[in-house]
């Protein structure tokens, strides 16, 4: 498997949301195969101590030590990462075989460019993971999509946003999601686990792309029907519930034209309206009754609504 490779000549670094369904659809999976207390097992991110590389350290030996820390932060005790380098077009890539023993491979470059070893590191040690898990998407590049995002959300993939720098002269980016969606994903990790990444940044655009991420995951938490919505939002519903009561009324396109992604079914006192919910994603059906207060059955989040 290999993912992005390193990019240059400045400009070229994709910014915004593209991924973001795909994300969504990620996280879901994730849930789906881990249970909210598994994934508990991961609420403590990989420290940063322990993915440090001195160019004063052995390439080699630092490699494997990196390697190991990462390992344990995606709790695979029974996997042996061999780490080599060698000239090739992508950033790394990782032999997905039956195990122990895994044989990854760095693009030449990072033997000068040691500090981002970690990140190149931890997408690939995440293949390995979803391999032993037996989750995937069929498509290519959603497949490593997940990846990336089942990295961030597991407390390695902070490494991947850090290791994205861009100037007027030159630009580098690993992995498939934008730094914006990166730092989403980022986001979405530390209203569940309550960390805070953002003093492990070195880089200033790995923390501004952090900064619009975390606003893009709050505003999922400020769309109706949930309690918290805005005063736009909360009166672009309440419109588009009674154009939906209303006799011949029909699927009402505004919910999914306006983002907000909510949908109503049913009639009369059956009338429920279902919306994604904003931590994992799976869609949750509730009553049209005012004030009404939901549990995801996927990731268990109590969500306030005013339907």
């Amino acid at each position: 498997m290999a993912y992005g490779r390193p990019r240059g000549g400045g400009g070229d670094v994709a910014h915004g949301f593209p991924h973001l369904a795909t994300v969504h659809a990620a996280l879901t999976a994730l849930y789906r195969r881990v249970s909210p207390e598994g994934l508990y097992a991961y609420a403590a991110s990989v420290a940063p101590g322990d993915v440090a590389f001195a160019d004063a350290d052995d390439l080699h030996l630092g490699a494997h030590r990196v390697a190991g820390a990462l390992v344990r932060q995606l709790r695979l005790p029974e996997a042996r990462m061999i780490v080599g380098f060698r000239a090739m077009e992508h950033a790394a890539a990782v032999e997905l075989a039956a195990g122990p023993e895994y044989f990854v491979e760095l693009n030449d470059r990072f033997r000068t460019h040691r500090r981002d070893i970690g990140a190149a590191l931890a997408h690939e040690i995440t293949h390995v993971l979803l391999h032993r898990w037996g989750l995937a998407f069929p498509d290519t590049r959603d497949n490593e999509i997940l990846t990336d995002t089942v990295t961030t959300y597991l407390g390695a993939g902070w490494l991947l946003l850090d290791a994205y720098r861009e100037d007027a002269l030159t630009s580098q980016k690993l992995g498939y999601l934008t730094p914006e969606e990166f730092g989403y994903v980022l986001a979405k990790r530390a209203r569940v686990f309550g960390e805070d990444p953002s003093p492990w940044f070195s880089s200033p655009q790995a923390y501004t792309a952090y900064e619009r991420g975390r606003a893009q995951a709050l505003r999922d938490e400020r769309r109706p029907p949930l309690a918290a919505a805005d005063r736009a939002g909360r009166r672009r519903y309440a419109r588009e519930r009674r154009r939906y009561a209303e006799p011949g009324g029909g699927p009402v396109p505004g919910g999914a034209a306006g983002g907000d992604g909510y949908a109503f079914e049913g009639s009369g006192a059956g009338l429920r309206v279902s919306f994604p919910c904003p931590t994992c994603r799976q869609r949750v059906r509730v009553p049209v009754r005012g004030r009404v207060r939901a549990r995801c059955r996927l990731c268990r989040t109590v969500l306030e609504c005013d339907t």
